[in-house]
């Protein structure tokens, strides 16, 4: 228990529950705090002025990371035939039709994102209960739903992070690792909070973008002033 106090102590050297940075500032003390053996994803955490309870107050989207995430994410892909053939070059972890879609309902989720073609979207569906409360269904707004499945494989292969405000108000997202320099790091986090602050939804009145931080997975939080963004 002592080693986890005088970490948890050498990591909030120097932060008060008042602290607040600018970006750059935060992302300097972040790579400083980030002290783990292995490479730490940083994530950012946004509190928004919404109610995601009613539906023009829902806050959802993709982003392509112009660094990449360090991260590469696993895709299945409901597709037949010449389509599934294409997913497959494209580099897609799991392809499939009724076959994949009865491993999902049993559970067997081993994915981060599902890409379908419209005409399995009668099956995919069907599985509503299971990939909806983890934000997996498939989205034609979000372009994963579409006839062009290797466009959409490669561009999440890439680094591409899709977001979704949780009941709270709150977006997070891993958007690299701490082993980037820290350009790097300020391009990733810029484009994501430039992408949700233009996802805002008409619903939403006041402050949209309250609160923001990023950590490491094993770092504290970092606060960043909110007034300090370019946005």
């Amino acid at each position: 228990m002592s080693k986890i106090s005088k970490r948890y102590k050498k990591a909030n050297e120097g932060l008060t529950p008042e602290s607040n940075f600018d970006l750059k500032e935060a992302i300097k003390l972040l790579k400083e705090k980030a002290s783990a053996k292995f490479d730490e994803t940083v994530d950012i955490a946004m509190n928004l002025g919404v109610d995601p309870k009613h539906s023009d107050q829902m806050v959802r989207g993709v982003v392509s990371m112009p660094k990449g995430t360090g991260k590469t994410a696993r895709v299945a892909v409901f597709a037949r035939d010449k389509k599934a053939e294409e997913a497959k070059a494209a580099g897609a972890d799991l392809v499939g039709a009724e076959d994949l879609a009865e491993k999902v309902e049993k559970g067997d989720i081993n994915f981060d994102r599902i890409i379908a073609t419209p005409d399995m979207m009668a099956v995919v569906g069907k599985l509503g209960k299971v990939l909806g409360p983890r934000g997996l269904m498939p989205n034609p707004k979000l372009g994963s739903v579409t006839m062009d499945v290797e466009a959409a494989v490669k561009t999440i292969k890439s680094g591409q992070v899709e977001f979704r405000v949780e009941k709270a108000g709150i977006i997070h997202a891993g958007i690299g690792k701490a082993s980037f320099k820290e350009d790097d790091l300020l391009e990733n986090v810029s484009a994501f909070i430039n992408s949700v602050s233009k996802a805002k939804p008409s619903g939403a009145k006041g402050q949209f973008i309250k609160k923001v931080t990023i950590s490491s997975s094993m770092g504290p939080a970092i606060k960043i002033d909110v007034n300090s963004l370019d946005i």
